[in-house]
């Protein structure tokens, strides 16, 4: 016999039918209950986004589309919870959870726009399972940047009337849905996301993940 063995990977980690199903189930109430009452453009927003391609990610075992999804939510949906926290004890960080204090919204509504504080932490347990694809920055970038640009140019701006249409989806014309920003024109606000939202969060989350989980590619 050689001395010389091929090794061979370890398999793969599946990821527990028990985390399918519920998550699936979650995804089954809250698609049709958004667009019910937001409508499409809703899932223009990266949060809803990532909950549909981590849908996929989950059944297919796709490290790549988990890891997308990991790569885009985990810092600004922790952000979410420390703002959620904040909000919820008089002291907002950047005041984008006032929404969830709304009494003119349904509870319900408002409960299932909780899963912004849970997937961050979902995502990475299942970039645990599945180990951590490296294309996610660059996939995921460049499906961010074509969407900021969608809602900068297509979508509605700020609008104090709005209802729960959506409106400055992703924040392109500033952080509050009431009126837009005026530090800066609007072209550089934009900028602004395109260049930092890669640089300030995803790349930090790429880099963390790659350190900390195992790499599939």
């Amino acid at each position: 016999m050689s001395d010389l063995q091929t090794s061979t990977p370890a398999p793969r980690r599946r990821i527990p039918m028990p985390v399918k199903v519920a998550y699936t189930a979650f995804v089954a109430i809250l698609v049709p209950t958004y667009l019910w009452f937001y409508g499409p453009t809703n899932f223009l927003y990266f949060c809803d986004q990532s909950l549909l391609i981590a849908l996929a990610g989950i059944w297919l075992e796709s490290a790549l589309l988990v890891a997308m999804c990991a790569v885009g939510l985990v810092a600004p949906q922790l952000l979410w919870v420390l703002d959620f926290a904040g909000t919820a004890v008089g002291r907002p960080i950047t005041g984008m959870t006032a929404y969830m204090f709304d009494g003119s919204t349904s509870l319900f509504l408002r409960g299932l726009s909780g899963f912004h504080g849970w997937l961050p932490f979902l995502l990475i347990y299942l970039v645990g399972r599945l180990g951590y694809d490296r294309r996610a920055l660059p996939t995921w970038t460049s499906l961010a940047v074509v969407t900021l640009l969608v809602c900068f140019f297509l979508m509605p701006p700020p609008n104090p009337d709005a209802g729960l249409t959506p409106v400055n989806i992703n924040y392109v014309w500033g952080m509050s849905d009431r009126a837009a920003q005026t530090w800066m024109p609007a072209w550089a606000w934009l900028a602004g996301l395109v260049v930092g939202l890669p640089t300030l969060l995803f790349l930090p989350t790429h880099l963390a993940l790659r350190r900390w989980t195992p790499a599939v590619a």
